[in-house]
């Protein structure tokens, strides 16, 4: 599968990196515009970007909705998983501030690479991340095999339970596989979120801090966030269902081979209790 190879640094202090996203400067910022597709990538005045790490979705330590406040999911295991992809990606002593941002670290920098077919819709260049010298001259296009991104970060939050699987369609379906066992040994083994993990098992919204205190595939818990800001804190969720079909988002079931446009068609709401009909790993999503 032909991937953009970018060598460059990944950079902590100043940012605010969570188990899913960090911060990248080519060692040419001038490659960013070599990354294809209708979306460039932004950057800031050092030629830094944001990368969004493909196939892998972490727990929020801060979303803010858009019609409200800032709000996270349950933050020792999202920091957990922020931490861990610092850490595998050699930063060592690293302090945050209350607003998630990073104040200090030992390096100002690491050495590494991505490998990148785009950006999404709000400029992060979506890449699949690796630390130290890259596969391939850096510029140059590069066949990327389920081998090759199993020494990878996106691999390492996944199979740890760092991050859950969100499986967007420009992921070619071999890579997919790849990181489908992952996440699936994970879950196996209940490691990180697979834990307490309530995506299938339904999740009770009954209290105004029920959202922050559970473990719940980031997806929908940005969307359930959206819906109870919008509501102005009422926890009624008998519209949940309509609010969804509205977002439309569209996807792939790939068990069923149906295309659908709207989160209601695997979610469930009984009550205060929502859940997802379908594992993470069955929905291919469209990018927007």
């Amino acid at each position: 599968m032909p991937y953009l190879v970018i060598s460059g640094t990944f950079r902590a202090k100043g940012a605010q990196p969570d188990g899913d996203s960090v911060r990248f400067r080519p060692d040419d910022p001038a490659q960013w515009d070599l990354v294809p597709g209708p979306h460039p990538v932004k950057r800031n005045a050092a030629g830094a970007a944001q990368l969004r790490l493909d196939a892998i979705d972490s727990l929020e330590t801060h979303y803010t909705p858009t019609h409200g406040t800032r709000v996270h999911q349950p933050l020792a295991q999202a920091r957990a998983a922020a931490d861990e992809l610092l850490n595998w990606l050699g930063f060592t002593g690293v302090l945050r501030d209350a607003n998630e941002t990073v104040i200090a670290c030992d390096q100002a920098e690491t050495p590494g690479f991505i490998l990148t077919r785009g950006a999404d819709l709000h400029g992060r260049c979506v890449a699949i991340a690796g630390r130290g010298a890259p596969p391939a001259a850096s510029g140059s296009s590069i066949f990327v095999t389920p081998n090759l991104v199993r020494s990878t970060a996106n691999h390492h939050q996944l199979r740890g339970g760092h991050a859950y699987p969100t499986f967007y369609r420009k992921l070619f379906p071999e890579l997919r596989t790849e990181f489908t066992a992952a996440a699936t040994e994970a879950a196996t083994e209940r490691r990180g979120i697979w834990e307490n993990d309530a995506t299938l098992s339904g999740a009770v919204i009954d209290t105004d801090t029920a959202l922050s205190d559970i473990v719940l595939l980031p997806k929908l818990f940005r969307r359930l966030a959206d819906y109870l800001q919008l509501n102005q804190g009422n926890l009624d969720l008998a519209g949940f269902p309509a609010f969804l079909a509205q977002a439309m988002d569209q996807f792939f079931i790939l068990s069923t081979g149906h295309f659908t446009t709207g989160l209601d068609a695997v979610v469930e709401v009984a009550g205060n209790k929502v859940s997802m009909t379908r594992p993470a790993t069955d929905l291919v999503f469209d990018e927007k």
